[in-house]
């Protein structure tokens, strides 16, 4: 009504067509003030242009069920020349509410008034349309209102229908998708296979989306693949070649959708059951798999191969093995920014974490294939602290990521777990403590001395590396004395620590007291200027008279210099205000930390000991954090009472001592040691007095009776997880400074990333890029994972991939990172800029954009 009162405030007549009669049986009753109503189906024209004629100060609506006339046969033609014509018909009306201005698009409306009854729909629709679409554009945008996709266009609809093939995390490839049905009963599914041709050139005389989802997951991973593919699969590849690179972009769209990643696993898992994927690969190396991310059946397929390298190889050719783990990381089904969301991603991240450890790990052993020769204690010590400690970490990281595959059932891992133990236990432990036994024993041996130089002794921890803290103009120290830290965790511990911003974290070693056991250990670390042994039931260790043993006992102790004790996870939970009140008044706060020992100590959990050392990592580094945001220390030292010795094994004969029977005077025999007094020596074992090894006063002394090695006195209990003797990695016993530091040497940054080659031009859909991270990774350097694609402002043409730079070596070569970018089919202008992009995986931080042409035109002539 508005509308057509509108038009006669500047005509006096108004013709209305209604060829479809929608309004005959309404128009009667409208109210339209000082307007005459004529039907021309009950007047003639003659008659209406006499009386129009007569009434020149009269307006008329001129109504009619008919179409307008030709200008030949219209008799009212001189007054349609200076009327207004008014539309009321479905269509007109849903072109002018939908904003077009196509009048040719009339008959289309019509075709899909089935869409257009429901009023929700058009409202969707409204926000898509813009007012120059044509059929092709209002068929796509109806599709992307039926799928609910977030963009009318194809891919964006494909995800859509794909996922909701997946029922209850389940793939149903049969299924009828409701928004499917609706596109056929809506008459939009032939327009929908027409694009679907257009753009991935799928042509099928009777298409399905389950066998678009074969083709499209097929031609991916044939398009990648390095190598003629599987024949059985020849016929699913699309046949246009460009716009088959389409379904690569898409396929890698689709598996990087955080909201839509989980369909694609599962349907990619299903379909690759249905062709026997695995089988088709069997033959292939991960060199021509490098770049398939398709199907998990590639994943399973590069990690079996590289196991067997692995294996085989003994150290050798390595390099090549980390380059092909390096592009797979970056790849989809072990990225481990996925890992927290799936558990097959994060079993098969882990699988990769096994294989980096046990490459590098039989890499080290290469190195030293002679074995180990030391001149003195001092060099074995030293050599210990700088590399050989490599041994145990890699050993360590390799059996944590091997457990976390265990769950999947996969027995991939199996044979290089063995491989990996038969080298561990059976050649790196024994080379290590025959060639330490020689110099350990003899008169001159360490058990005779018990000192190195430069190196303090763990009894002399509070004088040697608290109090010059004092000197140095510290007015709190914390210390952190974590049971069991063994020296090759807490590397990993500065590692980590390093790399945040603000703290400076070094790492030291001390000389562990002997035996290598919590009450002389935590005892020899407490301030004091004797240590005694008391003879009793529990063989206490007093510090200047004190007994130590307990929690209240070292609190009671500590408060001679003004200090004080408490658990780590009480100090923590009092939080801020709370902890900041408490350690006010103190000078020294001595904090105990208990996940390895506590763990690994006990029959039932000590396989469970490498897991306890990285919740060890990850605790005290929440616990150094607290100590120096929360409480203002300016100044923390970490260090353990001993270390341990863990072998994922079972124990045989050949790793007890030969020792039968406790000597006479024995007071306290445990696995690895044995104290009491007038024990004399053996040569079954290494014998000594804690006078010398622990600086125990003469009459508070004890003798000690060690296995040489890495063996053990008898096997009760746990015997995997032990310590007590005088291997390194019970003594070698780390101490790490940690500092808050505003300094620019001590903030962390990512590493920078730069080009290679020239790369102005793309000339073929597929295109290789290279690229060089700047700089190695170090503590204040930290990896960065980035996406790369090529970009028309925001809106990305191509693929995208993700690459990791987090080399460490000095060789700009081993930094240098490549990968294949894949360009949308189409039109792409040569003489139009686009970029290539690089943004940070986490932060989505631009770090690199630089202008590439397209011309793919002229790729194809060559």
């Amino acid at each position: 009504m508005e509308s057509l009162t509108s038009l006669f405030s500047t005509r006096p007549v108004v013709f209305w067509h209604d060829v479809e009669a929608e309004f005959a049986s309404v128009v009667d009753g409208l109210q339209l003030d000082g307007v005459q109503l004529v039907r021309l189906d009950e007047t003639p024209s003659l008659q209406v242009k006499i009386d129009i004629e007569r009434a020149p100060g009269r307006r008329w609506l001129i109504y009619s069920t008919q179409p307008e006339p030709e200008p030949a046969q219209d008799w009212l033609l001189d007054v349609r020349l200076r009327s207004k014509s008014f539309r009321a018909d479905t269509t007109s009306i849903l072109l002018e509410d939908l904003g077009l201005t196509t009048q040719a698009l009339r008959h289309h409306l019509k075709e899909r008034a089935k869409f257009l009854r429901a009023k929700d729909r058009v409202e969707r629709l409204k926000r898509l349309v813009l007012p120059g679409d044509g059929a092709r554009d209002l068929d796509c945008k109806m599709m992307a209102v039926l799928t609910r996709a977030d963009q009318p266009e194809l891919f964006a609809m494909l995800q859509r229908l794909f996922a909701a093939l997946v029922v209850d995390g389940e793939a149903d490839l049969a299924a009828q998708p409701k928004a499917w049905q609706d596109i056929a009963a809506n008459d939009l599914a032939p327009a929908f296979w027409a694009l679907v041709r257009s753009q991935l050139g799928y042509a099928d005389a009777e298409p399905s989306l389950r066998d678009l989802l074969v083709r499209v997951l097929v031609t991916d991973l044939c398009r990648n693949l390095d190598g003629a593919p599987p024949r059985q699969l020849a016929h699913f590849v699309l046949p246009d070649r460009a716009l088959a690179a389409n379904a690569s972009v898409f396929a890698a769209r689709w598996r990087s959708d955080l909201a839509f990643f989980s369909s694609y696993n599962v349907l990619a898992c299903a379909t690759a059951q249905e062709l026997n994927l695995a089988q088709l690969l069997a033959s292939y190396t991960a060199e021509q798999l490098a770049e398939c991310m398709a199907f998990e059946e590639v994943e399973l397929r590069v990690v079996q191969d590289l196991k067997q390298r692995i294996v085989a190889g003994a150290g050798a050719n390595m390099d090549v093995v980390h380059g092909l783990i390096a592009r797979r990381r970056d790849g989809h089904w072990a990225n481990p920014l996925l890992a927290s969301a799936s558990e097959r991603t994060r079993a098969l991240a882990a699988c990769y974490d096994a294989l980096t450890a046990a490459a590098d790990f039989f890499s080290l052993k290469a190195s030293h294939a002679a074995g180990f020769s030391f001149a003195d204690a001092a060099t074995a010590f030293g050599q210990y602290r700088e590399h050989l400690y490599r041994f145990d970490q890699l050993y360590r990281h390799f059996h944590t990521a091997a457990d976390a595959v265990e769950p999947s059932g996969w027995a991939v891992l199996h044979e290089l777990r063995t491989s990996i133990e038969n080298v561990y236990s059976g050649w790196f432990v024994p080379q290590l403590g025959a060639a330490w036994g020689k110099v350990v024993e003899g008169d001159q041996g360490l058990l005779q001395h018990w000192v190195i130089p430069d190196v303090t002794p763990q009894q002399a921890f509070y004088e040697r590396e608290v109090q010059p803290l004092y000197s140095g103009g510290a007015k709190r120290v914390f210390v952190v004395i974590s049971d069991a830290l063994r020296y090759e965790v807490a590397h990993e511990l500065v590692q980590f620590t390093n790399g945040k911003n603000r703290f400076k974290a070094s790492l030291g070693a001390m000389l562990g007291v002997l035996p290598s056991y919590t009450a002389l250990g935590m005892a020899a670390l407490l301030p004091h200027q004797s240590l005694v042994y008391k003879e009793s039931a529990n063989l206490d260790v007093l510090a200047d008279g004190h007994l130590v043993a307990t929690l209240e006992q070292r609190n009671e102790h500590l408060k001679g210099v003004g200090g004080m004790a408490i658990k780590a996870e009480d100090l923590m939970a009092l939080g801020k205000e709370r902890g900041r009140e408490l350690v006010r008044d103190r000078q020294l706060i001595y904090i105990y930390h208990d996940r390895i020992d506590m763990t690994g100590d006990k029959q039932a959990s000590e396989s469970k000991t490498f897991e306890a050392a990285a919740q060890t990592v990850q605790e005290l580094s929440q616990l150094l954090g607290f100590i120096i945001n929360s409480l203002n220390g300016s100044t923390v030292l970490v260090t353990a009472d001993h270390g341990f010795i863990y072998q994922e094994s079972p124990l045989d004969g050949a790793d007890k001592s030969t020792l039968e029977d406790k000597p006479a005077g024995t007071l306290k025999a445990k696995k690895r040691y044995l104290i009491g007094r007038n024990l004399g020596t053996t040569a079954k074992a290494w014998a000594g007095n804690t006078a010398v090894t622990a600086g125990t006063t003469p009459e508070g002394s004890l003798d000690f009776w060690v296995p040489k090695g890495a063996s053990r006195f008898h096997f009760a209990g746990g015997a995997r997880f032990v310590h007590g003797s005088a291997m390194p990695q019970e003594v070698v016993v780390p101490v790490i400074t940690v500092r808050e530091s505003e300094a620019d040497h001590a903030k962390t940054r990512p590493v920078s990333i730069s080009v290679l080659g020239n790369v102005g031009k793309m000339v073929t859909s597929s295109q290789r890029f290279e690229f060089i991270q700047t700089d190695a990774v170090s503590e204040r350097v930290l990896a960065r994972t980035v996406v790369v694609s090529l970009r028309e402002g925001d809106a990305p043409i191509s693929d995208e991939q993700t690459l990791t730079f987090d080399s460490t070596s000095q060789l700009l070569d081993e930094r240098k990172r490549s990968m294949f970018l894949t360009v949308l089919a189409g039109a792409h202008d040569p003489h139009r800029r686009y970029d290539l992009v690089m943004r940070d995986a986490i932060t989505k931080v631009e770090v690199l954009r630089l202008p590439i042409k397209v011309d793919l035109a002229f790729g194809s002539d060559f």
